[in-house]
């Protein structure tokens, strides 16, 4: 079995969208919005797991702050130094145990999101 994809349904869809392009690295695997939905699938390449990304006006994100969603970076303390030079308000460095190292961000919608 194969997790295909997360879904997160927002009403904060460009902003998501953004994040998730921009500060992830995601790029679109299918976009439904010519067909009239604000509905995209993201992931590093096609075949990978995606996040669908849903445009909600009702969501209100509540559901969204139990949600974690973690990914794995080649350079963790550089990621970490990049996003904060943006600005991002993202949690300390943890460093659990020797060679683990990671950090949280919360992205548009309210998921927390790991770069370890």
């Amino acid at each position: 079995m194969k997790l295909l994809h997360v879904t997160i349904q927002t009403d904060k869809f460009e902003e998501e969208l953004d994040f998730y392009q921009n500060i992830v690295g995601l790029i679109i695997i299918t976009d439904m919005r010519p067909l009239g939905r604000n509905m995209v699938f993201l992931a590093d390449a096609k075949g990978d797991t995606e996040i669908e990304i849903i445009d909600n006006p009702e969501a209100n994100d509540a559901g969204n702050q139990n949600l974690s969603i973690g990914f794995r970076t080649e350079d963790v303390q550089k990621k970490f130094e990049d996003l904060k030079a943006q600005g991002l308000e993202i949690s300390p460095m943890i460093r659990p145990v020797p060679n683990v190292a990671f950090f949280f961000v919360k992205d548009p919608a309210g998921v927390t999101v790991q770069f370890m």
